[in-house]
């Protein structure tokens, strides 16, 4: 089965029934697959919570999403993660470390990354779905 990984925002829309934001293809490839997220998501959702983006907690957020999607969190070891996110022979478009982790976390899990982050999607040339 395939997997994918989504990004902080993407969960963000999903929760909050907003799946008209998300590409009917990303849609389907979400329902067909595996559906993960970096623990980086869970960090970003409770930061965003913090500063008063978010109006509940990442446990609040994450919630519906485990039965509505079977969404899990990587069980992928950290140290791959970084491991992956130090490459060199990646070009990273941008230095936010959240996005740097949550891509890198889909590297590891050899996963399609699912984002409306043109950026990231660079990462992801020939794996990305956002159409």
């Amino acid at each position: 089965m395939t997997a994918v990984h989504l990004d902080t925002h993407v969960v963000v829309w999903l929760a909050a029934g907003e799946t008209g934001r998300v590409p009917e293809r990303s849609r389907t490839l979400i329902s067909e697959s595996s559906v993960l997220i970096s623990p980086m998501v869970r960090l970003e959702l409770q930061l965003l919570h913090e500063k008063g983006r978010v109006s509940v907690g990442p446990d609040s957020v994450l919630a519906p999403l485990v039965p509505a999607l079977g969404l899990r969190e990587s069980p992928t070891a950290f140290s791959a993660v970084v491991s992956a996110a130090l490459r060199d022979d990646r070009e990273w478009p941008h230095r936010d470390p959240f996005d740097r982790l949550i891509a890198a976390g889909a590297i590891a899990d050899g996963a399609y990354p699912i984002t409306k982050d043109r950026r990231l999607r660079a990462c992801f040339p020939t794996q990305t779905c956002w159409e």
